[in-house]
């Protein structure tokens, strides 16, 4: 986790989040995921559609993980076919390298 996310969170625990700064965070992320990602009303201030962004930014969120599990995969079996000093090998096992 980065340092500032960290903090963010240290200093977010003490104090109740109010509705105001919820809504505001809703948009934030709204504007974060590509409006193709998002179909809901831009209404930030609303319960319904603040439930369904976030419904719609997990579904999101899993089908990205989804791909970079089936890319990692084929990465992969790219890699045994592969002469492993070759420098495309190289980047290969960087790219499927843990952040």
């Amino acid at each position: 986790m980065s340092a500032s996310r960290s903090s963010y969170r240290q200093s977010r625990s003490s104090r109740p989040i109010t509705e105001d700064q919820t809504a505001d965070l809703i948009y934030k992320l709204q504007q974060l995921i590509s409006d193709d990602q998002i179909h809901t009303s831009h209404s930030h201030h609303h319960k319904d559609s603040s439930a369904k962004v976030l419904e719609e930014t997990c579904s999101y969120i899993r089908r990205l993980q989804r791909e970079v599990e089936y890319l990692s995969q084929r990465l992969s079996e790219l890699l045994q076919t592969m002469d492993a000093n070759s420098p495309q090998a190289a980047i290969i096992r960087t790219l499927l390298m843990p952040p």
